[in-house]
């Protein structure tokens, strides 16, 4: 069984609460006796956008004065780096009506009976994604359990006891916008209003269900005394609709109103088997088998005597895995916004970073394993994310640099913010649209799904690179095409044609180009900049990977990004096998930055290494990301709390074990030498394979691939090269020929 447990109630909702999701609506549960506290969470519950009282930027849309950017360009040719705070005061502009992302509200349980005497164990399920309460108090066992339900679009909770009649409590629901207005009638709490910055309307309605007994409703608290049992049901939303330019859909409560009588109306059991078959029809596609055993530890206390060795380091890798792939599965599900900094958990109505989309690795980094870990279906958010992002952006890309094209920077919000504003070292990346769109481009590699490619991938890839058909600079260094004004995110200063900004342009190039082919489109526009576009990969004179085009790089540098390497990972430029000189230039660059940093900064690091082959490197920095980055509740911190620590620690495990972004699938390319037996199944390849694996000492005994459609494979792997490849739809061994057999669609292939 893989759980998180604990001996406590919560007493910090960062580091201790437990989370539940179904992508639009969170909770986290303290598991508090005699007293329960619920803390809420609607994605769409955000301050500024249009109707802001701050204004919002819809109008000059935060782009730099006429002449800026070319005033810019022409202060880094003539001295080469021009400082944040310069390139701020010329195409920085202060941001109107951004807004932030707000808390929903509490939901109180106060429990009618004696503090728990014994027996105390609050968990969260991960085969199940529920949350449980179980204690014993008067001598009666008392129990509890909650979930986000993806299918009734609401948070459920059911107490009960092992003694009839047990079960009393009141009920307050604490909504935490101002001014909202609180009824209760019956066993209906309803608490809505409207945002005193924005006038975005929200509903929040509870249902209290007992179970025998009776309910007393009075003043703003519903009371029930002596149930068997009582169930909760929550729904929420607001009148956010993503729909250019208001934002703004239909007043909520006439749908919420609908769907909390459809649930109520639905038996506790049918909602909550209806719950776990939608979430174990996702989380059960993958398992993971590194050797772990559990040792009967809380998790609080596992985390804390992690790196001692052994089985119990094994269990609580092994279920950091498991539990952001059920962050992921929580936090980002169709008809969703994405997962935003935090997901969709938030206690503060003054987040840090507004809790929005950081565009410069954060929001990109939530998604890293969404496809290889077989969960495709939770990046419909970011693809329909992406979408609505290019209407505005074709605003801004116009504004800015007078081109066609979408763009947008280093932070948005869920109102289509694309604009700039003016913090030196974290304002301008208009490379952010070609990094999102490698993410519709790897869902059609993993998919095979030629209309998503035609109909939503592509339009999007050629847009995005119209704008740097037009926006690339000549530089007058060497008359190749660079980006200019150009910033390593959050490092140095601004220059011409830095690394990580050449990378993405020429991974949107290229995967653009090979989008075109396949669709019989035009490619020699984007050929011939190819052509001229400078790289972004020197070595320096100790050795390095350069982050910038001139040679700059402090090998005592230690700074958390590490921008320069995007060519290695997420992006495929820099493939060891064909530059072995450029692999190792980006492990000196790596090594002199160090193992440090916040937990995405890790999880960043942890998928490089992965992608040179150093598996003991990647679990070094696994190790790290556990041992000081990780909370009691197994949330990563920054700090604060980020869900791109833990989902980018899902992608470096994943890409320990399989990797086949070369063209090829290749088992086992990073497998550290503290997982020398294991198996996973479930993981998924470039191309439609889904891969599972086994091996013991080191090496794989056993692979099986299972394809999605007709066509060649090549599998990669040493310790079974020469051995037969067996399609287990007939037991015939099929032909291998360099490593590569054809597979047939819906079959299943056996290579041991």
């Amino acid at each position: 069984m893989t759980h998180l447990w604990y001996r406590r109630p919560a007493a910090d909702w960062e580091r201790e609460a437990l989370p539940i999701g179904n992508g639009s609506l969170g909770a986290t549960i303290f598991g508090g006796a005699p007293s329960e506290r619920i803390q809420l969470n609607e994605k769409t519950l955000w301050t500024g956008g249009p109707g802001s009282s701050d204004g919002y930027d819809h109008g000059d849309w935060a782009v730099p004065r006429p002449g800026a950017l070319a005033e810019a360009r022409h202060r880094i040719d003539a001295r080469g780096d021009v400082s944040p705070a310069e390139i701020a005061d010329l195409l920085g502009q202060p941001r109107r009506g951004y807004g932030a992302y707000q808390r929903l509200g509490d939901l109180h349980l106060g429990l009618a009976h004696p503090v728990p005497e014994h027996g105390y164990r609050r968990e969260l399920d991960l085969t199940s994604a529920l949350a449980r309460v179980r204690y014993r108090a008067g001598g009666v066992t008392y129990q509890r359990e909650f979930f986000a339900s993806y299918p009734h679009q609401a948070i459920v909770g059911r107490l009960w006891a092992d003694t009839p009649g047990s079960v009393s409590l009141t009920v307050r629901l604490v909504p935490a916008p101002a001014g909202a207005g609180l009824t209760v009638t019956g066993g209906l709490l309803v608490a809505r209003g409207a945002l005193a910055d924005n006038r975005l309307r929200y509903d929040v309605r509870v249902v209290v269900r007992p179970e025998r007994g009776r309910l007393v409703s009075g003043g703003d608290r519903i009371t029930v005394i002596g149930a068997d049992a009582v169930t909760l049901i929550v729904v929420a939303g607001t009148d956010y609709a993503a729909v250019w330019p208001h934002y703004r859909g239909p007043e909520p409560a006439p749908q919420l109103a609908a769907r909390l009588a459809a649930v109520a109306a639905t038996p506790y059991d049918t909602v909550r088997a209806d719950h776990v078959a939608d979430y174990r029809a996702l989380a059960d596609r993958v398992t993971l088998s590194i050797g772990q055993v559990d040792p009967g530890l809380p998790t609080d206390e596992l985390v804390a005597r992690y790196g001692t060795g052994g089985p119990a380091d094994r269990w609580l890798e092994a279920l950091h895995f498991a539990y952001g792939r059920y962050l992921l599965i929580a936090s980002s599900r169709p008809g969703s916004l994405p997962a935003n900094l935090q997901g969709v958990w938030n206690d503060s109505d003054t987040p840090a970073w507004s809790a929005d989309y950081h565009t410069n690795i954060n929001l990109q980094m939530c998604y890293w394993p969404a496809e290889v870990t077989n969960l495709a279906e939770t990046a419909a958010p970011l693809h329909d994310f992406i979408e609505a992002l290019r209407v505005p952006g074709r605003i801004t890309a116009r504004r800015m640099v007078d081109a066609d094209g979408w763009v947008v920077h280093n932070e948005t919000n869920p109102y289509g913010f694309t604009g700039v504003h003016d913090w030196p070292t974290a304002f301008w990346f208009p490379e952010a649209a070609a990094w999102l769109c490698r993410h519709l481009w790897e869902h059609y590699l993993f998919t095979s799904d030629e209309r998503f490619l035609r109909e939503r991938a592509y339009p999007a890839m050629r847009e995005a690179a119209q704008l740097w058909l037009s926006a690339l600079h000549t530089d007058p260094r060497d008359g190749a095409l660079v980006v200019s004004p150009s910033y390593s995110p959050e490092h140095g200063g601004f220059t011409a044609g830095a690394a990580m900004s050449q990378q993405i342009v020429w991974d949107l190039f290229t995967a653009t180009v090979e989008a075109a082919e396949r669709l019989g489109e035009d490619t020699e526009a984007l050929q011939a900049a190819l052509g001229r576009l400078d790289p972004g990969l020197r070595i320096g004179v100790w050795g390095q990977l350069q982050e910038w085009k001139h040679d700059a790089d402090d090998p005592h540098d230690t700074h958390r990004h590490v921008s320069h390497l995007y060519a290695l990972y997420p992006g495929r430029q820099l493939a060891p096998h064909r530059r072995p000189d450029l692999a190792a230039a980006a492990a000196i660059s790596l090594r002199a930055r160090g193992d440090g940093g916040p937990a995405w900064s890790r999880a960043w690091k942890m998928n490089l290494w992965a992608r040179l082959g150093e598996g003991d490197h990647a679990h070094r920095l696994f190790a790290g990301l556990l041992r000081e980055c990780t909370l009691p509740n197994l949330w990563a911190v920054h700090p604060p709390f980020q869900l791109d620590g833990n989902l980018g620690a899902v992608a470096g495990v994943a890409e320990m074990l399989v990797q086949s972004h070369r063209g090829w699938i290749e088992v086992l390319p990073a497998l550290p030498s503290a997982w020398p037996a294991g198996s996973v199944t479930g993981l998924r390849a470039r191309g439609g394979v889904t891969v599972d694996v086994w091996w013991r000492a080191g090496k794989a005994t056993v692979v099986e691939l299972a394809a999605d459609r007709t066509g060649p494979v090549t599998v990669r792997c040493a310790a079974l090269t020469g051995r037969p490849v067996v399609d287990l739809h007939d037991g015939v061994p099929v032909p291998v020929v360099d490593s590569t057999f054809t597979a047939l669609a819906g079959h299943r292939y056996r290579w041991a």
